[in-house]
């Protein structure tokens, strides 16, 4: 399992639908999972840390998680099959534990409000990084590819990012 981080939330240019954006602690690997809008709004509002009164979906899953003595211990994005991933959650109750399937939004968005750590699962993440090579290619392919190559690093991507 490799330790992931949520780098952000941003918004896909051709479909539209939100992109929750997984990089691991060195930011050598990226993962891209699409996701809801509703748990996208979930998972920006515990980022920005944005005041509910009520409790939303998730705040009460943790909440009943916590009545029952049990606690999420880690989350892990374990697999992408025919275009959907899957996401296991892992709790612990007394000397117990038990793997919860799970959509990887949810999961995350139960994680970020308790800093619970996320992983990828090592061989989902070289897939993921075999297929981005496949699907890239050089469009510039004179003297000036080095100069936007070069203005591309030095963006923030902060200024980019999707936000709820």
């Amino acid at each position: 399992m490799v330790a992931m981080k949520i780098f952000g939330l941003a918004l896909d240019e051709q479909s539209q639908v939100p992109l929750l954006i997984l990089k691991n602690q060195e930011e050598t690997k990226v993962l891209p999972i699409w996701i809801g809008a509703m748990e996208a709004m979930s998972i920006s509002v515990s980022l920005n840390k944005v005041s509910i009164s009520r409790p939303l979906t998730h705040d009460l899953m943790l909440q009943t998680l916590e009545t029952l003595g049990a606690e999420i211990t880690s989350v892990v994005v374990v697999d992408l099959r025919e275009g959907t991933y899957y996401a296991e959650l892992h709790l612990k109750q007394q000397d117990r534990t038990y793997l919860v399937d799970s959509r990887p939004s949810d999961a995350i968005a139960l994680a970020v409000r308790r800093d619970i750590p996320v992983y990828a699962n090592e061989d989902l993440l070289e897939r993921m990084d075999k297929q981005f090579e496949e699907q890239s290619e050089a469009v510039l392919k004179d003297e000036e590819s080095d100069k936007w190559t070069e203005m591309l690093q030095n963006v923030d991507v902060d200024d980019f990012k999707y936000k709820m």
